[in-house]
């Protein structure tokens, strides 16, 4: 189910038009139809912190309750665009996201993002809220998983001198930010209790 197009007219709007008690209007009819409004849960931190291989497991363990999402795999040509905030891109993952929720089942989106990304899209009015868990790093670990990585994913000394650069900002303002993020530092713990320990969270949250 797509909803930015008319269940009735079958026009497209360029931006939900989202009503109180969780209503889609049409702008070019004026038709009003309800949907599910549920909340979306971010999994992110920065490149290294170990979401990719918490996904994998996630996916399977949660499946009776989360649709658990790899972010990169929409990260293709045609939705980049110049800009800092990746808008296309993310975008097109809020939509997704509020389609796959009429099945009644909350996505798990893992991948790199922060709340300034996400909060100011016109999308965002098709949640109840987003919940953002950030997975951390120590920086000399950090740098070391990055410098293990296949050559083929292009981590060069100042690629990731700007990744650590941007873990740090993570740390000093993930509290500040709205609405916050909680951090979860994954230096020196296994992958199994990392996602066991992100399973805890969605569930208290659901």
């Amino acid at each position: 189910m797509n909803l930015l197009i008319c269940e009735r007219c079958g026009e497209r709007a360029d931006r939900p038009q989202v009503e109180p008690e969780a209503v889609i209007r049409c702008a070019h009819c004026g038709h009003r139809w309800p949907f599910l409004r549920l909340p979306l849960f971010c999994v992110t931190g920065p490149s290294g912190t170990g979401k990719s291989t918490v996904q994998r497991l996630l996916a399977t363990e949660l499946a009776d309750r989360f649709v658990v999402l790899e972010q990169d795999v929409l990260w293709v040509a045609g939705l980049r665009d110049d800009g800092a905030e990746h808008r296309p891109f993310r975008s097109t993952w809020l939509r997704m996201a509020a389609m796959i929720h009429q099945s009644r089942r909350p996505v798990v989106l893992c991948g790199t993002v922060v709340p300034p990304e996400l909060e100011p899209l016109p999308e965002r009015a098709l949640f109840e809220r987003i919940d953002y868990l950030c997975l951390t790093c120590d920086p000399d670990v950090l740098a070391a998983r990055l410098r293990g990585r296949p050559k083929w994913r292009e981590w060069d000394e100042p690629r990731i001198a700007e990744m650590l650069d941007y873990a740090a900002w993570i740390d000093a303002t993930a509290a500040t930010m709205d609405p916050p993020m909680t951090l979860l530092d994954t230096t020196d713990v296994p992958v199994d209790e990392t996602a066991r320990a992100v399973a805890r969270w969605l569930d208290e949250r659901a």
